[in-house]
């Protein structure tokens, strides 16, 4: 068994802007694992500001990696906790090798096999209102009846107003509207905020203010009008013991479970069974990987029983990314086995 790694920078088709920053690009590494005339491949996918890989340190650990594994060393997943994106490119590479006849189908199921697609929201990037309502134009025309608004970034009353317009053209049952807030509102004003914003019949918001402080989280999700769903907040907690804390502390409406952030399918179906076991609902979305890595994201959700709609929609976001048989139809993702994988993508790097 044999494995290297390559790097591909992927460049957005139009800026990616939320509360933290800009994003122009999006590195992202892949390592390549061969048996024989078998490969697997995993994306190590890298987000600046909120992935906790060390991105000095992540080519490194991947050399690390790919010695240890052509050396017949066994790996231990429990070594990279603080690189959770490169776990999950572990993960996918050995579960890719052994895939059914192919490194591209991991996972079995009706979305794999029978062509059954994945119901998604439609993502809208913050930005001037004149471009936030072409997106939401945008999405309407193609099929969506449910949309994902990044908040925060603007000014409060501008943002209502956009919310008071979607709302006055489109009702409750017409247009589940779900709201980010990537930790954007202080926890002073959150639930002023929220209370502000529920007029508008959210379904929920993401992330209304920044990880790590649990009490003030839990009070907003006892008074807020508004469900409220954890993103950035589980990222880093790695003891099954913490994250159980973090859910009782807590005590959240939803989870969002971003496999690349948390450390692959095996942590998040951790996190999946403790909500399970608190009734606590759940969706997951891909964090900008490639069409590799979406790919591999969307065919393991398709073996859980999902009732929500999934943030599955970003391979469209990238003017370089990997061509692959993933395709969006309406609001659902699918995977139409007519069309190829580029292999030339792959094959010119192993």
């Amino acid at each position: 068994m044999k494995a290297n790694f390559f790097k591909h920078t992927l460049n957005f088709i139009t800026p990616g802007k939320t509360s933290r920053d800009v994003l122009k690009q999006k590195d992202s590494w892949f390592i390549v694992i061969k048996h024989v005339k078998n490969y697997g491949i995993g994306e190590c996918s890298i987000i600046p500001g909120l992935s906790i890989d060390n991105t000095l340190q992540i080519e490194s650990k991947l050399k690390q990696v790919c010695n240890d594994i052509s050396n017949g060393k066994q790996i231990h997943y429990k070594d990279y906790d603080q690189f959770p994106a490169l776990k999950f490119s572990i993960e996918t590479a050995y579960k890719s090798l052994e895939g059914f006849n192919s490194p591209f189908h991991l996972f079995d199921s009706d979305f794999t096999n029978s062509g059954k697609g994945i119901r998604i929201n439609g993502l809208i990037w913050m930005g001037e209102i004149s471009f936030m309502q072409q997106q939401i134009k945008s999405k309407l025309n193609n099929g969506f009846n449910c949309l994902k608004l990044k908040v925060g970034s603007l000014e409060f009353e501008s943002e209502i107003n956009l919310l008071k317009n979607l709302r006055k053209e489109f009702s409750k049952k017409d247009l589940e509207i779900r709201l980010d807030a990537n930790g954007a509102f202080s926890k002073d004003t959150a639930l002023e905020k929220l209370k502000g914003l529920s007029d508008f019949s959210i379904h929920s918001i993401e992330q209304p203010i920044k990880p790590k402080q649990y009490d003030e989280m839990a009070k907003i999700c006892e008074l807020s009008p508004i469900p409220i769903a954890l993103d950035e907040e589980l990222i880093g907690v790695n003891l099954n013991s913490e994250r159980e804390k973090l859910i009782d502390t807590i005590n959240p409406h939803f989870l969002i479970l971003k496999p690349s952030l948390l450390g692959g399918f095996k942590d998040s179906n951790e996190w999946i069974n403790f909500a399970k076991k608190r009734n606590i609902k759940w969706w997951a979305t891909s964090a900008l990987e490639s069409n590799l890595g979406l790919n591999a994201i969307a065919q393991w959700v398709s073996t859980k029983e999902i009732k929500l709609r999934q943030g599955l929609g970003t391979g469209m976001l990238f003017s370089n990314n990997i061509q692959s048989p993933l395709e969006i139809k309406g609001d659902r993702l699918f995977l139409n086995n007519d069309i190829n994988w580029d292999l030339n993508f792959f094959n010119n790097n192993i």
